[in-house]
């Protein structure tokens, strides 16, 4: 093993927390694990260096000899050149990153968990906004009814496999450290099935269709997901997994929701934009009346508070955002084309054209420059 300074191998400086050389280590750890880069010998090299530098600075005795003395004062303390790691607790450093490659973790005990499913839902708006229940058909893994999920013939039970002795893991020596893996008998499971189910063949679940009734809350958005725990597929001899239900939301015709608010476009009469009015806009439970101001301009956006959407986190409702766009007349008569000439000429000053006014003066200034 290098003599090079420990602190140096692990980058920190002396007075470094534990927190600090916890970090460190775990950072060049991940880095030049064996596992990791197979084909290059120097980083099984640089894994075992920093592994023995923080062995000692991570132990408050052996860091105070190995500041005082250097490598020399810890000989035969588990430092310096042919340092042992045997009883080192990787496990500890890197909890579910590596824990079952250094042994912080093991299966034993443990019941298998069946996998967890996703069905896509697409639904409307307004059964988005307003929340819905639907009946939906999955394809699942249920447990078999023959073996009640156990996968043994009825009136027979699973053996403890001998290899692991019932530990669904061996442990294995790679160069100075061991590690565990899952026992190839069992696979993993830590027993042995001899006598098969007839009907699952051992597996311990059946392929089934599976009808749900699922509750929708008011509120979701694209992307959103409801958990249904418990109605996956069911694993042998253990517990069933998840279901999460995706929500879709189709196009709207009328509406474009952004968070609470909805949006949306109406046409109004000549007439009432002119003269003032009501009309009929949509909302998700019912039509809504709106009123119309006189000399009321295309564009114009009108609030309707407390008509738009709502969160799965709260249930207060957005609003709805209406913008107007007025309607020119079309196919009309001649009497009527005769009425209109009359009224353009009626109304041709600029005080009734403020709009056309404004964008001749920006016009006029614009070209004069």
């Amino acid at each position: 093993m290098s003599e090079r300074d420990y602190y140096e191998v692990l980058g920190v400086s002396r007075n470094a927390s534990d927190a600090e050389l916890k970090k460190a280590f775990k950072k060049l750890a991940m880095k030049y694990h064996p596992d990791r880069n197979p084909d290059d010998p120097s980083a099984n090299e640089k894994f075992k260096e920093a592994a023995e530098a923080y062995e000692i600075l991570s132990d408050s005795e052996k860091k105070s000899a190995y500041d005082q003395f250097g490598h020399a004062g810890v000989q035969g303390m588990g430092g310096g050149q042919g340092a042992g790691f045997q009883d080192f607790n990787f496990g500890d450093i890197f909890g579910d990153i590596f824990g079952d490659v250094f042994g912080g973790r093991s299966s034993s005990g443990r019941a298998a968990r069946g996998q967890d499913l996703q069905y896509n839902i697409e639904l409307s708006l307004k059964e988005a906004i307003l929340g819905v229940k639907k009946t939906i058909k999955i394809p699942i893994d249920k447990s078999c009814r023959e073996c009640s999920g156990s996968g043994a013939k009825p009136g027979s039970s699973p053996v403890t496999c001998s290899q692991c002795n019932g530990m669904g893991q061996v442990r294995m020596q790679q160069g100075f450290f061991s590690v565990q893996q899952p026992c190839n008998t069992c696979r993993g499971e830590g027993r042995i099935i001899k006598d098969h189910c007839n009907i699952c063949r051992g597996a311990g679940v059946t392929k089934e269709t599976k009808s749900l009734s699922v509750s929708i809350p008011s509120g979701v958005d694209n992307g959103d997901k409801v958990r249904l725990s418990g109605e996956g597929s069911a694993a042998r001899g253990g517990h069933t997994g998840d279901l999460y239900v995706a929500i879709q939301i189709s196009p709207n015709e009328i509406f474009e929701r952004e968070g609470r608010d909805l949006y949306f476009e109406a046409p109004i009469p000549f007439e009432i934009a002119v003269l003032g009015g009501t009309i009929n806009v949509p909302g998700l439970e019912s039509k809504i009346a709106l009123k119309i101001p006189a000399y009321t301009q295309t564009g114009k956006i009108f609030r309707i508070k407390g008509k738009g959407a709502a969160s799965v986190r709260d249930s207060r409702r957005g609003d709805l955002l209406c913008r107007v766009v007025v309607e020119t007349p079309v196919n009309l008569s001649k009497a009527q084309i005769k009425i209109f000439e009359e009224f353009a000429k009626s109304t041709s000053g600029d005080e009734h054209h403020p709009m056309k006014q404004s964008f001749k003066n920006a016009s006029d200034q614009f070209h004069n420059k």
